[in-house]
This record gives C-alpha cells, structure tokens and sequence, in this order.
C-alpha cells in the first residue's frame, strides 16, 4: 500500500455516518433528514451540506465524544494507507470558543491520536480554524484558543466555513493573532469566492497555504503567483466534484496547475460526505490524468514539505515514503 500525506480533513466531517448514527442512539438524539435510506450522509448543493454537517455535529456533546471520534478517523485514515494527517479542529464546535473548554476537548483529541499513533503509526496534527459564516468577532477567540495551546499537536490556524460570506481581509486579526504566536497559516478560497478570494487570501493573510484554490484556474497571473510564491494548494478533487465546484474529473484543474509549476497536495476534505478515501482520489487521478507512481509520491512529497510539522517529523514521513525495492 502507498503511503500517502493528508493536509485537508475536516474532523467532524470525516466522521464515519454509523459512528454519528450511534451516538444518536446512544443519547436518544433525532437527526431526521440527516441521513438516506442508505445510511449516507444526504445533501444536494454546498449549504444542504453546511446544514447537514452541522447538524450531524449536535451528538458530539462533550471530550468524550471527540476523543471516540478522532480514534475511529484515524483508524479509517490508518486503513488507507495514511501515515500523516492534518485534522481542522474548531473550538467552536468543541466548547464554544471558550479556552477551559477548548483545553479539555483537545486533550482528548490528543489522547485518541497518540493512541492511533502507537497502534498503526498514523502521526497527527491539529490546525486550529475559525468558521467564516459565523462573522470577524466569533474568530477572534477560536485564535485565542489555537494560540494558547499551541504546541507540538496544534501547528497551524486556518478558516473554513462558507466562504461567500465577508472577505478574508476581515479575519486580518485573528490571523495575525495566530500568526504572532507562531502558528502556520491556511485558509479556504478559490472554492466558491473565485480567483479573487485566492489574491485576497495571500494579499490580506499572507497564508502559505490555500484550501481548495482550484478557482485559481480563472487568472493566469494568480497561477504564476502561486507557483513563484510556492504557495501550495491543498486540492480535494472528489470533494470539487461532489458539490459541483467543477462538473467532472475529466473538468478538474489539479493536472494543469500541476504542469503550471503551482504545488498541489490531494485530500479528501470530508470523505464520507463525499463517497470518498484518499486512495479512491489517487485511482481518479490515475484513470483520468495518468497519475502513476512517480508522481504521486512527488505529491506526497509536496505535501510532506508543506505539512505543519518539525524537521523531525517530516524526516520519518520523507523515509516511509521512498520506493520500495525488492
């Protein structure tokens, strides 16, 4: 199996539907509308699935809940042949923004991932992310708790969310913030907000790294930014597909930002949502851009550089990913 490097992945929406489903059970929870008849998670346009995701996260109430939930992501992740992931974690969703709170919560998530970590090997870290649609204002404490606890675990601070909602110019303080206290930066643009989102997102937050940015595609001189800049974007084809960003694979952009020198990771964002693992973007990418392996493990590679890691934790991603000879 190949080893692959994770920098897009959304925790709560990587969560296995039978896992949400049981903890429905479990506290006596309705989530009508949630699902289909098949179990999967339903939605049909970008805010079915906001409302969906959200909704879906109502079960997990408390520590307890989050420290299940990143033991059985990461075991789905482990399965997939993924040695190193970066998970967005919200304080929002994970006591309110509040910093006892947030402290409580990540010490469970930090449980689970050890733990994963000594069953499988799979190495984790948190980036911190403040939700766009809930405004400026509610960010400024998500940063607040990504800077108090940053550390070895919590690396990077970021902003998700929709993200046709303000500009990225108005999240400036808790970026700075976040950036003063020494964490990476990352961002969502290019999604859905166009190449114009993407110019902002460097210009007004001065991110090295861009979630999505496949919108990019629209102005040339932004692609030849990105590429001098080494700016890299961290691509989620399946998950562009899925919602209709582009309307098909053979459609995507990844192969020809690629070629245009700009450097692309491949995650999965909210893999169950989508139908999706990161082996199966690897098999799409194979089939519809003649992926082979040489390049893949040079974007495993991108992504192990560009991860928010040490030096040492990047050197044992660099080992397990060198060819295998027989």
């Amino acid at each position: 199996m190949t080893s692959l490097v994770e920098l897009h992945l959304h925790l709560e929406g990587a969560a296995p539907p039978a896992f949400i489903r049981g903890l429905a059970q479990e506290k006596g929870v309705s989530l009508e509308g949630v699902f289909n008849e098949d179990g999967t998670y339903r939605f049909e346009t970008f805010e079915q699935f906001l409302r969906t995701y959200e909704a879906a996260t109502t079960v997990l109430t408390g520590p307890e809940e989050f420290r299940r939930l990143t033991a059985a992501v990461l075991e789905q992740s482990a399965a997939q042949g993924v040695i190193y992931t970066e998970a967005f974690l919200s304080p929002n969703f994970c006591g309110g923004g509040d910093l006892g709170a947030w402290r409580e919560y990540l010490a469970a998530i930090e449980e689970a991932a050890e733990a994963a970590r000594r069953d499988s090997g799979i190495i984790m870290r948190g980036v911190v992310t403040c939700i766009r649609h809930e405004g400026p204002e509610a960010a400024k404490p998500d940063a607040i708790c990504a800077a108090e606890t940053m550390g070895d675990f919590i690396t990077g601070f970021g902003m998700g969310g929709a993200e046709t909602v303000g500009h990225q110019g108005d999240y400036a303080y808790a970026f700075d913030l976040a950036r003063e206290a020494g964490l990476r930066l990352t961002t969502h643009a290019g999604e859905w907000g166009g190449a114009a989102s993407v110019w902002e997102a460097v210009r007004d937050l001065k991110v090295e790294r861009i979630g999505h940015g496949v919108q990019c595609v629209e102005d040339p001189a932004l692609v030849d930014h990105l590429a001098e800049h080494g700016i890299v974007l961290e691509v989620c084809p399946g998950s562009n597909v899925a919602l209709g960003v582009v309307p098909s694979w053979d459609a995507h952009p990844i192969e020809r930002l690629r070629q245009a020198g700009v450097k692309v990771t491949v995650s999965t964002d909210d893999p169950p949502f989508f139908h999706t693992s990161l082996t199966r973007e690897y098999d799409m990418l194979a089939e519809t851009f003649g992926w082979d392996d040489a390049v893949m493990r040079d974007v495993n590679l991108t992504a192990t550089e560009a991860a928010f890691c040490d030096a040492a934790t990047k050197e044992i991603l660099r080992q397990k990913l060198e060819p295998k000879h027989v």
